[in-house]
């Protein structure tokens, strides 16, 4: 059971940075101020769904590798954090700020400059989340092998 709530909650995290990322990027490109700062506050409102989803995949990730050893288990230990610390100390605050920014009209070099830097560390998270989804894939498809030989 708590593998599935790992995987559920690894991939609503996952789906959660991709939409904020890819929301972004296309409402910059395409919308106008007011369509950036609507996106602006949709995501910090998200953060609701992402928040908890990141802290669950933390601490189920942590309780299931425990007394696990091997490459993909330690990669994911080793990516957790720096996943971890990209979004609370880049992410959450980038969003909280922007969408202050953007609900003022404030589209100015530090917007865009915070922009930047939130969209590197999305695509950074992203990368990151998949690898672990990849590898979490990996181990409960050799887990399954085993049982299956068992």
């Amino acid at each position: 059971m708590k593998t599935k709530i790992h995987a559920a909650a690894g991939s609503i995290a996952f789906l959660c940075v991709l939409s904020f990322w890819t929301s972004s990027v296309t409402v910059e490109v395409f919308g106008s101020h007011a369509a950036i700062a609507m996106v602006k506050q949709m995501i910090v409102y998200a953060l609701i769904v992402m928040v908890p989803a990141m802290a669950i995949v933390g601490a189920t990730g942590m309780s299931l590798g425990a007394k696990r050893k091997g490459a993909l288990i330690e990669a994911k230990k080793k990516r957790m954090p720096i996943i971890a610390g990209a979004g609370l100390l880049v992410l959450v605050p980038a969003a909280l700020y922007l969408n202050y920014k953007a609900s003022n009209g404030a589209f100015d070099t530090m917007f865009y400059v915070v922009q930047g830097i939130e969209l590197v560390a999305g695509a950074m998270n992203l990368s990151l989340l998949g690898l672990n989804i990849r590898d979490g894939l990996k181990m409960t498809a050799k887990r399954r092998q085993m049982k299956a030989r068992a």
